[in-house]
């Protein structure tokens, strides 16, 4: 390995250290899934790397590298630039990286090298990080996860996020996801990234839970809107005992017209899933919420959702181990969550399998 080639455990440590990560894929490729925080300078974009796959699976390797060079050629001071203007001011040399450590990564890192922006190519690409996140998740070496769990609109996020904001460990399942977890949860909020995406993400933010460590999150179904959490994530939210937060119905229901700020705006957005109810709840009350939402009355439609749908869909996940946790986000709440946390540290780690 030449000294301008790192291993993949030598990048993500630069990337601890503020390095800038470069992905050197095309667009396409990049939106599916990269290293967190990389920025796309792509060598070739979608059209131009389909053409040199072309060439060289029907013509010969000799022909698809020279009429790369004619594409590349041109664009080598904007490349560069690119890179020089992303890159923080003495930060470590910028990581580059394509697919499997090949010549878009090689060329671009020369490039760089060249023109005085100091630069390493990992060795291994985007391939051998999937490889890495996958046995990750396989062999599940994150410390507790402490789970709240409680009805739909009892204030868990919210929770959370002050807890965060007060330096507790906390892993955003839902953030990560773009999405709030019920039947509605993905409407006002960004697209959801992609599975490949979203395990790179959640890889980065449980990485930090040590194993003699703990983080705090919210409880999830092994889906959330369209994504899979790993298996491993998923059974470690069932292993220690759960705060179950609670909260009178108002409440729930005042927090849960708070998520959804631009609600009339997304009246069309909700009547989709809420006529896929029908199996569930029946055409004749599908019909009478869709009334309510059409006329615009959203605090009785949802609690009308909350009694009908989702209490009696989550209180059978009400957990045996559990301790019982009065909601709210002020200072009492918070306190008694906090409390809470306490005592279930205090019980020790549960067996994870």
């Amino acid at each position: 390995m030449s000294d301008s080639v790192i291993s993949l455990e030598h990048a993500l440590a630069l990337r601890d250290r503020g390095a800038l990560l470069v992905d050197a894929r095309s667009p396409a490729e990049y939106a599916e899934a990269t290293i967190p925080g990389a920025i796309n300078v792509p060598i070739l974009d979608d059209a131009e790397r389909e053409e040199i796959g072309t060439l060289y699976k029907q013509i010969s390797k000799q022909a698809a590298r020279r009429r790369g060079v004619e594409l590349v050629a041109p664009k080598i001071p904007a490349l560069v630039a690119q890179v020089e203007a992303a890159r923080p001011a003495g930060s470590p040399p910028a990581v580059v990286f394509c697919w499997r450590g090949g010549m878009r990564s090689r060329a671009l890192t020369q490039f760089l090298e060249l023109a005085g922006v100091p630069a390493r190519q990992m060795a291994g690409g985007h391939k051998a990080f999937r490889g890495l996140v996958r046995d990750f998740f396989e062999q599940g070496r994150w410390g507790r996860l402490i789970v709240l769990r409680g009805l739909t609109g009892v204030g868990k996020t919210a929770l959370l996020q002050r807890l965060a904001g007060e330096g507790y460990p906390v892993i955003d399942l839902e953030g990560l996801a773009n999405h709030r977890g019920s039947a509605f949860g993905h409407l006002g909020l960004p697209r959801q990234p992609t599975q490949r995406m979203f395990e790179a993400l959640l890889w980065d933010a449980l990485r930090h839970v040590a194993p003699e460590g703990y983080a705090l999150a919210e409880g999830e179904s092994r889906h959330i809107g369209r994504l899979i959490l790993p298996l491993r994530v998923y059974q470690a939210l069932q292993v220690e005992t759960s705060l179950w937060v609670e909260a009178p119905l108002a409440t729930r229901v005042r927090n849960i017209l708070a998520d959804y700020p631009a609600r009339d705006d997304l009246r069309d957005g909700f009547a989709r899933p809420l006529r896929a109810l029908k199996e569930r709840l029946g055409r004749q009350a599908v019909d009478e919420l869709t009334d309510l939402l059409q006329a615009g009355a959203w605090e009785e439609l949802v609690k009308r959702l909350m009694i009908s749908y989702y209490d009696p869909l989550y209180r059978h996940t009400l957990p045996q181990r559990r301790i019982e946790v009065p909601g709210g986000d002020d200072a009492a709440g918070l306190a008694a969550v906090k409390a809470a946390i306490g005592r279930v540290l205090a019980q020790g780690p549960a067996v994870r399998a």
